[in-house]
Formats: structure tokens, sequence, C-alpha cells
């Protein structure tokens, strides 16, 4: 077998396994935790276990993760599974337990080297798999399925390499695209394929027909005319010389400037009042405080990303760039595969070039007039976009179709784009030394588990060797690189954010016009989709809060905050790195902090009294008259713990309770014994009622609510498919009795069966039942967040859409008024960007009422 048959046959195995990987991603990434036990078996299997405990004790001090991980390297670059395939496919147990780490794991350990080595690489270009491709999308083009050869065409432009293949392909989905109706991303594939080919007379023609169709006269008749000139056959120039005739006199028309790029929002300024200054406090180290009051919402920061990296499941659906959502003519990079773009701009800021050939001489426009030359110049040339775009090149050194960056968990394909940045920039040696320093972020390596600290040091080993083998040779693959690394990746443990978009119940959000209960629509809801990963070197100084003061949203890849309330000097600034007071209770927000940043939270919500973590998972008195809440065992010892915290608060505070009157009222509500200042330490006793006294028996209570949620999940099937109808709506409103009469009236698990109820109601065509469901459902979560909380704003959504579509104009029109104030306080003048159902419901609601 010669050297080209070996590498196909590695390549084709290697093909083999990242389809599997691919495919798996979605799903398989999210559960990423529940694999960590096989994960670790199969390298315990091959790590010696004097060397496994060497690496699970190492602290965070340089001597001893330059130990440990110079133990570890030598060990691993001694192993010949670590340089080549020693079976020719993973074990069957590694298959069929379903999980994508192990596959990810086998390739670590089995095939490093093919991580690495381009030319054994499936994200590389591909000609025969592109022409395949287009041949599939001209036999649905031909059948008119013009949704299938659209996305056939796209895969084959994502592996097309060859010029003239892809000139071809552009213009095949702008055919496409041009028959769904999708005018303005036809035109783009058509100056993408003339930007290719400045002679593809069939790009002209197309071109011509498309800026007729968009009233761009001027544009149309200069299209026509270089086609004309590019046409060879008499009769061909015949037909063109019609099509030519038939557009309109341009000069009597207003004619429009084509939009070739895909727009973004631009950042806004910081309020020029707001000063802000880095502290050092000793419960939560450094943090942001602000040197003079700020009004409530004011935007206090906006920063763009040191590096960012996107979602794997979000691969298909976003811009690898901007994390936009992908428009219809997406843009492939022209070098490997993997990223796809919303437009040449972001293509380029990542790091890729055009695929372009420039116009040369040619006595084909040797006669055409001056201004015609000059249009076609104007539409084949790329060095517009050069000049007007900034290059982040973040994409550059994954840009060869090595299998790395595609296989690798996010961590550390981002962790790959800080190293390379700061190296790239002169900013850090190939080995790495100053790093951590450079950085200057916080980390909690100490503090992790020995099961993370052995996956850290095994994945920092691979990023470096792949970087070193792939794309920088230069870069030393030495302990002290690796070590580095380990920190670099626990740095973005607790540093990086998720960026996240909020999403519609459907593709494309739709409003019912009012009084239209015939289609089967579901209700408009909202769902946060996390669309990509980023370091924010000044965002991640801001400290968490349950009951953060400021809010956090993206424009494209830009942080902007706003604070959400009235911020006196001084004051600590503080976000949501997670669930706040009103989504989980105390203890599952403390868990949550110590497991995942490595702190327990002691932030006002976690450590003063407040009606929603007494609430949203408790139980109801068994005296009906009675509003008080029955904790069990779990929240009553994380309340007690949280009142004794106040108990021993200095004698000069006026109450030993932190809370508004508001809070207070509300505590008083449901647990008014507790607000009783008692005598030494305070114990809340589980199955009691913290108001009357009256015991419950939470256990019973508890498997009732068990059997009610099990029927309304077979529920949620049936509506999920589309079989809801009036019986299914009868057995809703029985589980939801059920839950009445054993959980607090304010326990989030009514709010969400309210929601579901409402969604059936909805199906059903029970307008009336919907709105109150919905309504029900968003008085609870006013109790447990406020009444202008962002969340209320979400649900609010739901309730104007129902409005809408059982002709209530004027609720629709207050609900719309109401949830626009809300957005406003959160996302300011973005509100409408970032959420374009808002402006369909003002639409639709204005109409309504005759505005």
């Amino acid at each position: 077998m010669d050297l080209w048959e070996e590498k196909k046959n590695k390549r084709e195995k290697m093909k083999e396994y990242f389809d599997i990987v691919h495919v798996r991603n979605k799903s398989l990434t999210r559960g990423r935790g529940r694999s960590e036990d096989q994960r670790m078996e199969t390298l315990k299997s091959l790590i010696p276990e004097h060397l496994l405990q060497t690496v699970k004790s190492s602290s965070s001090s340089v001597d001893d993760l330059l130990s440990s991980s110079s133990s570890l390297l030598r060990f691993l670059l001694g192993l010949p599974q670590f340089h080549q395939v020693k079976s020719s496919k993973p074990p069957l147990t590694l298959l069929s337990a379903s999980s994508f780490s192990k596959v990810l794991w086998f390739w670590v350990l089995k095939a490093v080297s093919e991580l690495a080595d381009p030319d054994l690489g499936c994200c590389g270009k591909s000609q025969e798999s592109s022409l395949d491709l287009k041949r599939r999308g001209n036999l649905c083009f031909r059948s008119r399925s013009f949704d299938d050869a659209l996305r056939f065409y796209s895969k084959a432009l994502r592996v097309a390499r060859d010029n003239t293949l892809l000139a071809s392909l552009f213009l095949n989905r702008a055919n496409a695209l041009h028959n769904l109706g999708l005018l303005q991303e036809s035109l783009r594939d058509c100056h993408r394929a003339l930007r290719i080919d400045p002679f593809y007379s069939k790009a002209w023609f197309r071109r011509g027909k498309l800026n007729t169709l968009l009233g761009n006269y001027k544009d149309a008749f200069r299209d026509i005319t270089v086609s004309i000139s590019l046409e060879s056959s008499p009769a061909g120039k015949k037909q063109l010389q019609n099509e030519l005739l038939a557009i309109p006199d341009f000069q009597n028309k207003q004619t429009s400037e084509n939009t070739l790029c895909y727009a973004t929002a631009d950042l806004p300024n910081v309020q020029s009042e707001v000063k802000l200054r880095c502290v050092s406090t000793k419960e939560k180290g450094r943090g942001m405080v602000s040197e003079s009051d700020i009004e409530q919402p004011s935007v206090i920061h906006v920063e763009e990303p040191f590096c960012v990296v996107i979602s794997k499941s979000c691969r298909e659906t976003h811009c690898h760039f901007c994390l936009n959502e992908l428009p219809a003519d997406s843009v492939p990079c022209p070098s490997c595969s993997v990223p796809v773009y919303c437009s040449e701009s972001c293509q380029i800021q990542s790091g890729g070039t055009l695929s372009t050939n420039e116009m040369v001489k040619n006595s084909t426009f040797q006669n055409l007039p001056d201004d015609i030359v000059e249009h076609i110049k104007g539409v084949t040339s790329a060095v517009r976009y050069y000049s007007e775009t900034e290059c982040v090149q973040e994409h550059q050194h994954e840009c060869r179709g090595a299998n790395w960056p595609a296989v690798l968990p996010s961590d550390a394909v981002l962790a790959g784009r800080v190293i390379m940045k700061l190296i790239n920039q002169g900013e850090t040696p190939t080995d790495l030394s100053n790093l951590q320093e450079k950085l200057d972020l916080s980390h909690s390596y100490s503090k992790m588990s020995p099961e993370s600290k052995l996956e850290l040091h095994l994945l920092s080993i691979v990023l470096i060797w792949c970087l070193n083998k792939s794309c920088c040779p230069d870069l030393s693959v030495c302990e002290a690189s690796v070590s580095q690394t380990i920190i670099l990746l626990s740095q973005i443990k607790v540093n990086s954010m998720a960026i996240v978009r909020m999403k519609s119940s459907g593709d494309s959000f739709k409003c019912i016009p009012a009084g239209n209960v015939s289609a089967k629509e579901p209700i408009q809801s909202l769902e946060q989709i996390r669309v990509g990963q980023a370091l924010y070197k000044i965002g991640s100084l801001f400290n968490h809060s349950c009951k953060p003061n400021i809010h956090l949203y993206f424009l494209s890849r830009g942080l902007v905050m706003r604070t959400t309330e009235f911020v006196p000097v001084g004051c600590p600034l503080e976000l949501s790195y997670g669930p706040e007071v009103g989504k989980w209770d105390c203890k599952d927000r403390i868990r949550f902090f110590e497991e995942e940043y490595f702190f327990h939270c002691q932030c006002c919500g976690c450590s003063q009294m407040n009606i929603s973590d007494l609430v949203i998972n408790g139980y109801c008195c068994v005296n009906t008259s009675c509003t008080g809440v029955v904790l069990d065992s779990s929240v009553a010892a994380c309340e007690s713990e949280k009142l004794n915290h106040f108990l021993a608060a200095p004698k000069s505070l006026d109450h030993h309770f932190l809370v508004s009157e508001k809070v207070y009222a509300g505590v008083s509500e449901v647990a008014s014994s507790l607000l009783i200042k008692p005598s030494g330490s305070l114990h809340i006793k589980a199955d009691k009622c913290l108001k009357c006294g009256s015991r419950c028996e939470v256990e019973n209570s508890h498997a009732e609510v068990n059997k009610a949620w099990n029927h309304l999940r077979r529920v949620e099937e049936l509506m999920n498919s589309g079989r809801a109808n009036i019986s299914v709506l009868s057995d809703c409103l029985r589980s939801i009795a059920v839950l009445r009469t054993s959980l607090h009236m304010y326990n989030k698990d009514i709010a969400d069966a309210e929601d579901k109820v409402a969604q059936a109601c909805y199906l059903a065509g029970e307008m009336k039942g919907a709105r109150e469901h919905c309504e029900a459902s968003i008085k609870i979560l006013k109790r447990l967040y406020g009444d202008e909380h962002v969340v209320i704003g979400n649900e609010l959504v739901k309730l104007a859409s129902i409005q809408l579509a059982s002709g209530d104009s004027s609720g629709a029109w207050e609900t719309t008024k109401r949830l626009s104030q809300i957005f406003s306080k959160y996302y300011g003048s973005h509100a409408e960007t970032l959420f374009s159902y808002l402006s369909c419901l003002k639409l639709e609601a204005a109409k309504a009422v005759n505005l």
C-alpha cells in the first residue's frame, strides 16, 4: 500500500468517528458531566496509579504544577498510542455507551496525532463531496424542492475548494433563494459568484433580474448590459436585449442601494457620569463599585470579548464570528469546512480570506462605457471588505482542516484561541511562562475535585500538542506550557461567560391576528439559547449576586451592562452568574455556585430573608384558611442557617432582618412566626406551618405531587405531538387541582403547571381558560421574582398573544405596553433589536384598537 492510499484509509476511519461526534454534539455535550466517571475510568486504565495520585493531589503552586504536568507529559509522550492508531475502531462498549466524551477520549489517547494532522483530518475541503452535494441539489431544484436544494448547495459550498465550482454553486443557490422569494439573499449570492468569476454571464443576468424586482433599475440596466457583452450567441444576445428593454426607465424611478452586508447593532456608549472602580473585599475578592450615584436604567459598561468560541450545538444555526442567526445565504470558510458566517465581513474578521479572482484587462470590456466598467469593478472587487473590516483572526490558527477544533471541548478551543492571540501579539513567549499574569484572572484550581484536575492536565497536554503540530511549531510542548494552560483552563472555568440569545417558540415569531382562533399555533414563548462562550477581561471582575442590580445582554459578540435599579455611590455592582432568587431556592443556588464556581454564596439573596426562598418549593398548611408555608427538612435547614446568621449580626442594626418593608410584609404573609425575635439560635421545624404552627405530612403531599406531575408530563407529550383535545384539557385540570391542594399557592410548580394548562386550553380553542391560567402563572411568578423582573416580561409575551388570538384587543394593547416597559428597563433602546416580536406585537395590538 502506497503512502497516498494509507492516508486515504486513515482519513476514512477518522471521518467515521468524527461523524459520530458531529451527530452527537448537540445532545451529548449538554450532558457532559454525566459521563465523567466513565471517561475517567478509561483514562485510569492507561495511567499508573501513582501518577494519577500525583496529578490529583497537585496544588496551584508553580513548583507543584510543574512537577505533576512534567510527570504526566513524559508518560503520555512515551505511549505509542499517543502518536498512532493501534486499533481500527474504538471498543464496541465505547460506542454503545452513548457517550460523546468516550468517543472524544478514544481519539485523545489513541490518535492524538490524527487530531492535529490536517492531511488526515476530515474538516478540510473535498471536491468529490462538493460535486456530489451539488448533483443532489440540482435534482431537488429540478423537482422544485427548493428548500432541499438550498440545503444541499449550502453544504456543497462548505467543502468546495475550486473557484469555478464555488462560483457555480453560489449562482445555483441564488436561483434557489430567488424561487423561495429571498431576493436580497439571492442578490448577495450573485455578487459572490461574480467576485470569483467576473465573466460569468449567467450571474450578471440573474443579478439584473433581481435588481429589477427590487427596484434597483440603474444597477439592473448595468447588469444586463454586462451580460450582453459576455454573451456569445446571437439568439442569447437578442433575448438579453429584450430583457434590457423590459427594465423600467431608471432615470424616472427612485433607485435603492444594494445592501450586501449583514447589519449588526452597534454597542451603546457608557453614560459620561458613570465612573467605575475596582475594589477588593475580604468576602468576594475583587469587584466593581461606582464612584457616583447611578440612575436606573443606565449603561455602565460595554466590552468586546478578549476571545470567543461558538457553542457546538449552534454551529449550523449561528454565525461563527458574530454569533447572530445565520441567513439563508450563509458564507462558508474558504479554507476548512467547519465555520460558516453570516457575511463576508464576519468571515474576514474571523481570520479568513475571500475567494476572489481580480478582474483582468479583457477585450470584452474594452468597448463598454466607463460607468459600466466602473460598475463591474465595484461589484467584483473585494478591496472594500478588507479596508472596512478589522481582522480579529481568532479562527486563523484552526483553519487548516485539522480535527481538534471540532472535537475538543469548548473550554479547550477557547483556551487555544487565547494562547494563539497572545503569541501572535508578542505578549507571551512560546513556553507560555507569563500566561497567567497576562490575563490576570482569578481561578480556583486548588478547590477543584481530583477528577477535574486530572481532566485539566490531560486537556492541556492534548491542546498544546495539537497547537504545536497543526499550526504553531514554535510552541513548546513542555511542563511550563502545560502548567500554564492548566491554570488558563481553570480561569476559563470560572471567568468565561455564556453568550445567550432569546428565541421564540417557533422558527420566527408569528402574531395571530385578533380573533383568529382557528390557527393552531402554540402560544408564543421564549427560550434562552447558549450560542457561545467568551472571556471579557473587565466583565469578569463584576461579582455575583442572586438579587443582582445590573443586567447583562449581548449585541452580537459585544457585552452590555445596565443597572436595573438605583445604585448609590460605593455600592457593589453585581450581576447573576446563574440561578437568581425566584428561579431556584437558596439551598440549590448555594450548591450550584459551590460546584460550578467554587464559592459559598453569601449575597443578600442567600443571607437575607425573602418570601421567594420560603415558598418556591413550599407546601400549603392543612388549615385551608391559613396562608402559611410548610417546608421540607432540607429547605428548613437552609433557612434556619440563614436566620441564625442574622441573629449574630452587629447590635447596631435597627432590626435583625435587613429587609425592606415590602419584603417584611411578604414574609409576614407566609411565615409570621419567623418575625418574632427568638432568644438564642433558631431552628425552623420541617412539616410545621410557619404561620399558624399546624403540622402537615409533607411526605404524603410529596407523593401526590409526583403523581400529578407524571400525568402532566404525559399530557405535555400529547400536546407536543399535536393531539391536544378537550379530554386532554380535563386531565390537566384534574392534575393541577391536586397540586393546589398540596403545594403552597406561590409554589413554582403550580406556576409551571398553570403555564402547561394554559397551553392545553389554547390548543383546544378554550381562549378564556388559556388567559386565566396564563394570568394565574404570572401572578405566582410576580411573588417569586417581583413585578418588574425580565421573567415577567417574557411571560407577558404569552399573555399578549393569547389576548390577540381571542379578540381581546384592549387587553393585548395594555399587556404589550407593560412588557415593553419591562424590556426597556433591562435592554433600553435595544429591546426591539433583540426581540423582533415586540414590534410585531405592538403592530397587531395597535391595529386591533385602531391606533
